[in-house]
């Protein structure tokens, strides 16, 4: 079975003023190897789309610091400001569908229906505090059009390639991942979050593939792509 070393590339403050792709081509450039793969947070991917809102700037609906209320304390909807801008994403009624498959679904012990209903990349939002200085007073949406940066990724740096939204409770999401992605592998390498979500400026992980051992001595098979070739 396919595993992974991680190696968390601590880089510059990106800003709405970097390509994404190419931050990722320059920061493996000299440590990445043919059969490597790369995970990209997802809030960088979508602070460089300058989709992060200053949360102040942001004037909540009624139905916005209605619904706020219901959604965990912790959680990234729960500021009238962060609901708004989910709002703005899907639309209010779509926002309302889900609030009411989110309640009916925790009657019958049923959780994440909220999430599943909203869809747009809802459940990825990171409200105020979710990011490091100076972005920890902005709502940081998700990316737009993952699939598409993935390949660019892939086409820049010539290695797989995913966005991933980790938490510190051993979630991870992918928003979207090129075809040489094993996820279950990745899965498992990012599940003690090795980028973290504090100030660690790690948004990009390199993933180096390692090759695990049956009992037997032998080596686990690993299938190459294309674009393993150097």
């Amino acid at each position: 079975m396919a595993q992974y070393w991680r190696i968390p590339l601590r880089t510059h403050l990106i800003s709405d003023k970097d390509d994404i792709a190419e931050v990722v081509a320059r920061y493996v450039a000299g440590v990445a190897e043919p059969g490597d793969a790369v995970a990209v947070c997802e809030s960088a991917v979508a602070i460089s789309q300058g989709r992060a809102v200053v949360s102040r700037s942001v004037r909540a609906s009624w139905l916005a610091r209605f619904l706020c209320r219901f959604p965990q304390k912790h959680g990234s909807l729960a500021t009238p400001q962060a609901m708004q801008l989910a709002i703005d994403e899907v639309g209010g009624p779509r926002i309302i569908a889900a609030a009411v498959a989110g309640g009916l679904g925790k009657m019958v012990g049923v959780r994440g229906l909220f999430y599943r209903v909203a869809g747009g990349g809802i459940a990825a939002i990171d409200d105020i505090a979710g990011t490091l200085y100076p972005f920890d007073e902005h709502i940081v949406l998700s990316p737009k059009d993952p699939e598409a940066i993935v390949g660019a990724i892939r086409e820049r740096s010539r290695l797989e390639a995913c966005i991933v939204d980790v938490n510190d409770l051993g979630c991870v999401d992918f928003l979207a991942a090129t075809e040489g992605i094993d996820k279950e592998a990745v899965s498992r390498a990012l599940a003690d979050n090795p980028a973290g979500n504090d100030d660690e400026q790690t948004p990009v992980v390199l993933l180096k593939r390692r090759i695990a051992r049956y009992l037997d001595g032998s080596t686990a098979p690993t299938r190459r792509s294309n674009r393993d070739s150097p």
